[in-house]
């Protein structure tokens, strides 16, 4: 737990009310006296970790409003490597799970599973282990899966501000509109882009988007829920 309290501090990220008041309930049975903050946005959830008090545990729903597929987990990851993020989702296909893992997730836990086990999964969590269900069973690795694993770690390479300008290029924003959000000028952009072409190894804008969305698993979200 946070040194500033012996109370357990979480942060829930989900955009769904209904569930975010069951994961409260859920994190009541596990730590009673545990402090609660809701986020309903990742850009919600990284203001309230930019606070002076630590989180010891952040719990993420997958389908948020501002990010797609992996992107808010590869972005808390990135900013707060020491905070453990465990994905709560509706998903439960065993490569969303295996995907997960290998971007740094400290568990995933499906939505499906009684209010008990998840409590129990958070308790196994805080002790130190990465929760899975007891269905899942781990594919057997694949080349594809070991490219998909070094652009995870050449993303860890890129700045939250880098991570930002590679969020919007994957909109379609041109530079300019990136400096005008951003609130930079056009000459710092393309100073980012250029670190993320270099970092990422690619040697065009449109080949990062390409590379990176292939992280998403598009197809398979789409095929499940209209992710």
């Amino acid at each position: 737990m946070s040194p500033a309290s012996e109370v357990a501090r979480f942060l829930i990220i989900d955009d769904h009310p209904l569930f975010r008041e069951a994961l409260h309930s859920a994190v009541r049975m596990a730590y009673p006296d545990v402090d609660t903050v809701e986020a309903r946005s990742i850009g919600e959830a990284v203001e309230l970790l930019a606070e002076a008090r630590p989180f010891d545990l952040a719990l993420l729903d997958l389908s948020m409003p501002d990010v797609h597929g992996f992107e808010g987990l590869l972005q808390l990851r990135t900013r707060y490597p020491h905070l453990p993020v465990v994905i709560v989702s509706g998903y439960e296909d065993p490569k969303i799970i295996s995907e997960a893992l290998s971007y740094g997730a400290a568990g995933f836990i499906p939505k499906s599973v009684r209010k008990d086990d998840l409590a129990a999964a958070i308790r196994s969590v805080m002790e130190g282990a990465i929760y899975v269900p007891e269905t899942y069973k781990a594919e057997q690795p694949d080349p594809e899966s070991n490219d998909r694993a070094d652009m995870v770690q050449r993303l860890s390479r890129l700045t939250p501000q880098q991570l930002r300008v590679l969020q919007m290029l994957r909109q379609g924003m041109l530079n300019k509109q990136i400096a005008y959000e951003l609130q930079v000028g056009e000459t710092t952009v393309k100073a980012h882009v250029s670190e993320i072409l270099r970092k990422l190894n690619v040697y065009s804008r449109t080949q990062a988007v390409i590379e990176v969305s292939k992280l998403d698993n598009a197809e398979l979200f789409r095929d499940q829920q209209g992710f």
